[in-house]
């Protein structure tokens, strides 16, 4: 089985619960978020969401479903391209408060499946992606 991991974070002047407000707010992702472009469904464990990428100036639809919603500190979904293994993606979002009052975002994606060597530009694109969303949502949080 092959593998791979991104990981991206970003120091965000804001405390957690603001964060995760904006984060959970799929109906706004529209108007902001450059990489996933629409999200909907209800938030829980084992609950299935509907996530539009776009990566590469290309749109793919993921009925991914979550491993953890923790309030304020961890979303976590599990996506599959056909059945597992073939290209599977755990996908995450950690907000963790720092004591000077503000918090680091991270989100990433763990990859496996035997197609995993055939998306390395796919992936890498990704990770810009990440950095992207990771930038919008510090300027969305912090903006007066």
């Amino acid at each position: 089985m092959f593998k791979n991991e991104i990981e991206t974070s970003i120091k965000i002047n804001s405390k957690a619960d603001k964060i995760w407000q904006e984060l959970i707010n799929f109906d706004e992702y529209k108007n902001w978020n450059p990489s996933i472009i629409d999200a909907s469904g209800e938030l829980g464990e084992n609950r299935t969401l509907k996530i539009v990428v776009k990566i590469d100036e290309k749109t793919m639809i993921f009925k991914p479903t979550i491993l953890k919603c923790e309030e304020n500190k961890e979303l976590r979904w599990l996506g599959k391209f056909i059945f597992s293994g073939i290209f599977d993606g755990e996908h995450y979002f950690l907000i963790k408060e720092n004591s000077d009052g503000t918090s680091t975002f991270i989100q990433g994606e763990k990859f496996c499946g035997i197609l995993i060597p055939f998306f390395g530009k796919m992936i890498s694109n990704t990770k810009k992606g990440f950095e992207a969303m990771n930038e919008k949502l510090k300027n969305r949080v912090e903006r007066v």
